[in-house]
């Protein structure tokens, strides 16, 4: 699905009413989206108390509508005017007519009444200002937020639920007022903004929900940045005919380990054996491979020579190259390390002469190393996936990491096409470029996988993908993707805190079978909820 920008959604308003969808229509099926999605979070209990902040533009009209729906249903639901309406609006009318309780700011000294409302309340809905306002939350704006805060803190069971977006959130950069909300959801209309996915505003999102409202898709078919979901994944995935034999699915030819990081290379081939690659080869220097073949016992070894314990020979490089021709996917880098031998290695595969062709998984160690060679893009002849944390993105644009970290869209896009590869920038809401320019986005932020070792096994994923032949951009977002959802799943499973990368591994065919069978996953968007 298309993640859009305010100006872009305008277009799309406007661009849908030339197709006979009007503005009006657009907001009748907002309220009634937002009303349905409200009316589940509540248990579908009549008499449960919702309090909703309308604003004075379209979202505060999106507000009225699913507080009349709300109300027709059996909820007790008050409609709080934050700023006034237009006069004798048919919205207000219209809720009133359905036992819409209304009342305004303007005439609540002190906001008594709000603040009695609020001490009841199941919850509040937040349609106060939407993807047209970008301004401070001030004035009675500003009170009524410190009060509903305020109220949150001594309520914890008052849950807020955000209307497209949490009022003072700029939907394009993800600025925020100091008195943003921090939504326990946020229910975004027809496409998902690109500030929600960017912080600090993606702090307050809380859980994501993007519904249909009757825009055409493919009036944003032009847009560059998708946002990844299960509808997307699911025609995404290679096929796997029943006529299949190991060979069908690919070989991967993994180089990777070290004495020091014996784990990345474990975690790095079982991650391509986890996604379905056929066969998986692990070179790795000689004497660490008599530690790792007791513990990859599904993949075949290629020890590699060395000149002394843990230092490859200049035969390393001659025996990866004769292996090579037996595969369709080169991973390098996990683990590796960055003595002189591994660089050497490195230099030799990636830019010597002959110029490797195989199509290439770069990371970490690999990542590092090239960033000391000046101009390396332009010797690399190998389709390549670049997949760098910030830190390593910040080495191989020799640039600040801030600088990174504050431009994450841009910046995977420019560099992308800069050295004519695709480009995973790994972090919350990992960005993915290609060469071309396109930019998909993940949907997952999860501190579940902020532990050492998930880097590698996602480095493995994309090469098992590569393997079974998924183009280079398609296997890297699937990837990323396969990756982020075995995350929300065991964030579900375990907690946030205390997981482990190998505790991915198992989970990634469950993944798969799920987004195959269309089953529902735990915190993996399906993408917009249909009208």
């Amino acid at each position: 699905m298309k993640a859009v920008t305010a100006e872009q959604m305008r277009r799309l308003e406007r661009e849908s009413e030339g197709l006979g969808v009007s503005l009006g229509q657009l907001m009748e099926n907002a309220g009634l989206q937002v009303a349905r999605e409200v009316w589940g979070g509540l248990g579908k209990r009549g008499g449960a108390e919702v309090v909703a902040l309308i604003g004075p533009g379209n979202n505060g009209g999106d507000g009225l509508v699913a507080a009349r729906h709300l109300a027709s249903w059996g909820a007790k639901v008050a409609a709080y005017l934050v700023l006034p309406r237009r006069p004798e609006d048919p919205l207000v009318a219209q809720a009133q007519a359905r036992g819409v309780e209304v009342v305004e700011a303007a005439g609540d000294d002190g906001l008594t009444v709000l603040h009695s409302l609020l001490s009841t309340a199941d919850l509040v809905l937040d349609a106060v200002l939407g993807t047209g306002r970008r301004r401070p939350l001030e004035g009675v704006v500003a009170e009524v937020f410190r009060l509903v805060a305020r109220v949150r803190s001594q309520r914890p069971s008052l849950r807020l639920v955000a209307l497209d977006l949490p009022s003072g959130l700029d939907p394009d950069t993800g600025e925020v007022d100091p008195l943003t909300p921090y939504a326990d959801v946020t229910i975004t209309l027809g496409f998902p903004k690109v500030g929600l996915f960017l912080f600090p505003g993606a702090e307050r999102v809380g859980r994501l929900e993007v519904v249909d409202i009757g825009i055409p898709e493919h009036l944003a078919e032009d847009f560059p940045l998708d946002v990844l979901d299960a509808r997307w994944a699911r025609q995404a995935l290679p096929p796997r005919p029943m006529s299949a034999h190991k060979g069908t699915f690919g070989r991967v030819l993994a180089v990777v380990g070290s004495v020091n990081y014996i784990g990345a290379a474990y975690l790095a081939c079982l991650g391509a054996a986890r996604v379905g690659a056929g066969y998986v080869t692990l070179a790795t220097p000689a004497s660490v491979h008599p530690i790792l073949a007791g513990k990859l016992t599904e993949v075949t070894h290629l020890p590699l020579p060395e000149a002394v314990s843990g230092v490859f020979s200049p035969d390393a490089v001659a025996a990866v190259r004769r292996a090579l021709g037996q595969v369709e996917v080169l991973l390098i880098g996990c683990g590796l390390g960055q003595s002189p031998a591994a660089e050497a290695l490195v230099r030799h595969l990636l830019l010597g002469d002959p110029p490797v062709t195989t199509p290439v998984v770069l990371d970490a160690d690999a990542l590092n190393i090239l960033a000391r060679q000046e101009g390396w893009w332009q010797e690399v002849r190998a389709p390549a996936v670049l997949t760098p944390h910030p830190g390593e993105m910040a080495r191989l644009l020799d640039t600040p990491i801030e600088e990174v970290e504050q431009a994450r869209l841009t910046t995977a896009q420019e560099a992308a096409r800069r050295w004519g590869v695709t480009v995973v920038l790994k972090g919350p809401f990992t960005v993915i470029a290609s060469p071309e320019g396109n930019l998909r986005l993940s949907p997952f932020a999860n501190p579940a996988l902020a532990t050492a070792g998930t880097g590698d096994v996602l480095a493995g994923v994309i090469a098992g993908l590569m393997a079974q032949g998924l183009h280079p951009f398609t296997a890297a977002s699937l990837g990323v993707f396969l990756h982020g959802a075995a995350g929300e799943v065991l964030r579900h499973e375990v907690g946030d805190a205390g997981t482990l990368a190998g505790d991915l591994l198992p989970l990634l065919p469950r993944v798969i079978r799920a987004i195959k069978e269309g089953a529902p996953l735990p915190g993996v968007p399906r993408g917009p909820r249909a009208l």
